[in-house]
């Protein structure tokens, strides 16, 4: 590649033990100044531009980090591409890949040279360390175990251990830890006398037979951090020593080619403003190793997939990422003109990403689509025809707000929000109960009710199901922790059922922060109602408080990362969490909500699964799903508003074919991604298309099956087709993957079978005698109805020799009618 300028620049950050390196103050008495630099070169430190680099103690250790800027400004990362030097070279070792290690105390300059000639130089200093610092527990030695996967659910962090060895899962509770390691079989797993000959070390290096397998080199760094904190006696550290608050990596983001590599860094930000460079020590995993890999070292390299791919890094319970967007091309692409901030999102990703779109839709495909997603039915005949025939520049945006105020439209996302909220029947004496909470969401719905105030009548839901039928959750949610959990999940896009038991692994969530949700829900009682299947459910008078899982003792109740709480004695604790939930403020609330309804107009949430909002799964457009939250707070959380800013796009309305740029992208929305129906919402459109209707117990003729009231209603149909049970609070029930169950009986089922024969469907009406130059218009309507198109000129010359040779043309329409059904472009919402 021909670069116009280029420019080396080292990115220097970090340092462990005692020193503050990245941060504002001085990190020693008189530090010495850097070299000036006599070159192009260019320093990115994170420290004032003359501040030298100090390593305190033994154990530091230090990531280089050498970058090069190209002519397109994007920086290409060198680190293992360069010549590293020391002098005197007596004071520090670097690696051929940039990582430092004291060996003297002393004053150097580290020497960088690239392959052009362009050298760069830095100071650095190594304190004394002829007296050994305590080694900290916590700090120290429970993240080597983690390191080395020692404490792994499938090794001995699993609840039972292994082997008869216990560790707390991940580290996330040192001090059982330490107590498991030192205290636990009289101590034989350690020998501050011999430190060597302690177990631990002689299992780890595989001296002695370890079902693990060697976990460590004898002359590595955690061997010997261990070593020495068993020959200091195995100090645990003080209740008052600093601890880490965040982990942060760098370089935060970085726009690279595919097939490159990146190394990076992370530093540790202790509570005394201490920050340590902890690369070696953290743990990485990237979300997509099909676009990218990562190493123990924190050395990433990107595969030949264009797209957005981030690198989880964990350490000591806390989480960063690094973002990488790799394009498909340097050439900027040609993009449509956007319709709101959504599309300008959107197409600004692409831009980067060098991804063009598809082109628009046409009519037919979205009037189809649309009605699909706004109503879950098949644009009638009628509405079909006279939208082709509309040639009004604001027909499509006419469409959607006409839509949004159908009773369809309601019922539609009535069915959606009851099968997550998990109404369902136990037994038929629910019946009341199921029925009146799908109608109250259907009348929320189609009022346009702010989403704020519709879940606060669920989650402070009180008295009995005919005056409050939001009641009805509770009747499902029985006990305290579902409540918590199912409020997490639906409301908040927070899965913490792991920290019902031990600390998440991928969040900061703790058991702690667990407790102080369900503390909310302390206070939440029955007593018998009108039938004992219809609780009245109310809110006792207290002080609200959840115990604490490790300690005892009351806590306070308290929002995921937020303030506790000191309830009045007479105020429902619930309603307090929502005012909490609903704040403009809060992270979780508005992007939980808005990622949801991504996921069901575009096919893939920007969080996806769309329930899972953690920091280790990012966005796919981060700037988007801002944009989106801020909007949504900003209506008042307007549902309606919400959807028609998606439907009325230019994004939703791209083509589903793919180009030769696009075809790889599976997340950036350069085209609409086909869906296929769900089990309702098929049903309902192979009825519309035959002319027949299916009939559910208990319900008026003609129903729709998405506007039954809950998921009890028998049909073979439905479940083979992936309804959900409506069990839990996660949309993953819903079964979206094809099998071979469901083709069989589409292809040869008594049930397909009988709606096809049906005396009143249309395969009899289309076949009465008549001339058959009422074929051609007939074959039309099917068309129109199925696909909201007309067929080619050669797909109704088919249809037509087909029934021309078919003798019996009540079998003919019933075989062209069949095919319709059984074909893709039906099945699929494009």
């Amino acid at each position: 590649m021909q670069y116009l300028h280029s420019t080396l620049s080292i990115l220097l950050c970090g340092s462990l033990a005692t020193n503050a390196l990245c941060s504002d103050s001085e990190t020693g008495p008189n530090p010495p100044a850097a070299i000036e630099p006599t070159s192009s070169l260019q320093f990115q430190t994170g420290l004032e531009p003359q501040q030298a680099v100090v390593l305190r103690g033994r154990d530091a250790r230090w990531q280089l980090l050498v970058g090069k800027t190209q002519s397109n400004d994007r920086i290409k990362d060198v680190t293992r591409e360069v010549a590293y030097t020391v002098e005197p070279a007596n004071i520090a070792s670097i690696s051929p890949t940039g990582f430092i290690t004291p060996l003297l105390p002393g004053i150097a300059t580290i020497s960088v040279v690239s392959d052009s000639g362009e050298q760069a130089n830095h100071q650095l200093e190594v304190t004394p360390f002829d007296i050994d610092e305590p080694v900290n527990f916590p700090n120290q030695v429970a993240p080597v175990f983690t390191k080395l996967s020692c404490n792994g659910g499938g090794c001995h962090g699993k609840a039972a251990g292994q082997n008869g060895f216990r560790l707390s899962l991940l580290g996330f509770e040192p001090k059982e830890d330490y107590e498991f390691l030192v205290n636990e079989s009289r101590g034989r797993r350690l020998f501050p006398a011999l430190p060597e000959k302690s177990l631990l070390l002689t299992k780890a290096t595989a001296q002695v037979p370890h079902g693990g397998g060697r976990r460590m080199e004898e002359d590595s760094y955690e061997y010997r951090l261990l070593r020495r904190w068993i020959s200091q006696g195995m100090p645990y550290g003080n209740e008052n020593d600093s601890r880490v608050t965040s982990i942060s990596v760098h370089p935060q983001q970085r726009v690279m080619d595919r097939s490159a590599t990146q190394q990076l860094m992370i530093l540790a930000h202790y509570s005394d403003g201490r920050i340590e460079d902890v690369t070696r020590v953290a743990q990485y995993e990237s979300n997509d190793a099909e676009m990218a890999s990562v190493d123990v070292q924190g050395f990433v390299q990107t595969q030949d997939l264009a797209g957005d791919v981030t690198v989880m890094a964990r350490y000591q319970g806390q989480v960063a990422v690094f973002r990488a967007t790799l394009p498909l091309s340097p050439n900027r692409p040609l993009l449509p003109q956007p319709r709101n901030f959504i599309d300008s999102a959107v197409f600004a990703k692409l831009d980067q990403l060098g991804i063009a779109t598809s082109p628009r839709c046409d009519d037919s495909t979205f009037i189809r689509r649309v009605t699909l997603d706004l109503a879950g039915r098949l644009p009638s005949l009628e509405e079909t025809n006279e939208f082709l025939a509309d040639t009004g520049d604001d027909k499509r945006d006419v469409v959607i707000d006409r839509l949004l105020e159908s009773q369809d439209y309601a019922e539609f996302f009535a069915s959606k929000w009851s099968q997550i909220l998990r109404n369902r029947r136990n037994n038929e004496a629910f019946k009341y109960g199921s029925f009146a909470f799908h109608d109250w969401l259907r009348g929320q719905i189609y009022d346009n009710r702010s989403y704020a105030d519709m879940v606060r009548e669920i989650i402070a839901a009180s008295g009995n199901l005919s005056v409050h039928p939001p009641v009805a959750w509770y009747r499902q949610v029985t006990d305290i922790n579902q409540q918590v959990e199912d409020t997490s999940q639906l409301f908040l896009g927070q899965r913490i059922q792991c920290a019902r038991c031990h600390h998440h692994p991928f969040e900061r969530w703790s058991q702690k922060d667990y407790a102080q949700i369900s503390a909310f829900f302390s206070l939440v009682s029955k007593k018998p109602g009108p039938s004992p299947d219809e609780p009245i459910v109310f809110s006792r008078l207290g002080k609200p408080s959840a115990p604490h899982p490790k300690l005892g003792g009351a806590l306070l109740p308290a929002g995921l990362g937020g303030p506790e709480l000191d309830i009045a004695e007479t105020i429902d604790p619930r309603q307090r969490l929502v005012d909490w939930m609903v704040a403009p403020e809060n992270p979780y609330f508005a992007p939980s909500l808005v990622n949801r309804y991504w996921k069901h107009f575009f096919g893939r949430g920007l969080v996806d699964p769309e329930d899972d909002m953690r920091v280790t799964n990012p966005a796919s457009n981060p700037e988007l799903l801002t944009a989106l939250s801020q909007h949504f707070i900003d209506s008042g959380f307007d549902i309606r508003d919400l959807v028609r800013q998606m439907v009325t796009s230019e994004t939703y309305q791209l083509a589903s074919e793919a180009n030769e740029v696009n075809l790889s992208d599976r997340r950036n929305h350069s085209r609409f991604y086909p869906k296929r129906l769900q089990a309702e919402v098929l049903l309902d459109s192979i009825d519309t298309l035959l002319g027949t209707h299916s009939a559910f117990e208990g319900m008026p003729a003609g129903s729709r099956g998405v506007a039954l009231p809950d998921t009890s209603f028998a049909s073979y149909f439905l479940t083979v087709f992936g309804r959900p049970e409506a069990a839990t609070a996660c949309e993953c029930e819903r079964a979206s993957d094809a099998n071979l169950a469901q083709s069989l009986h589409l292809l040869n089922s008594k049930e397909m079978q009988s709606k096809l024969s049906d005396v009143s469907g249309f395969a009899t009406r289309f076949a009465m005698p008549q001339p058959s130059a009422e074929d051609a218009s007939q074959i039309e309507e099917i068309y129109l109805r199925a696909l909201s198109r007309r067929p080619t000129s050669g797909e109704l010359q088919k249809v037509l020799e087909y029934l021309a040779a078919n003798s019996d043309r009540r079998s003919g329409y019933e075989d062209v009618l069949w095919a319709v059904v059984n074909s893709k472009e039906f099945l699929f919402n494009h």
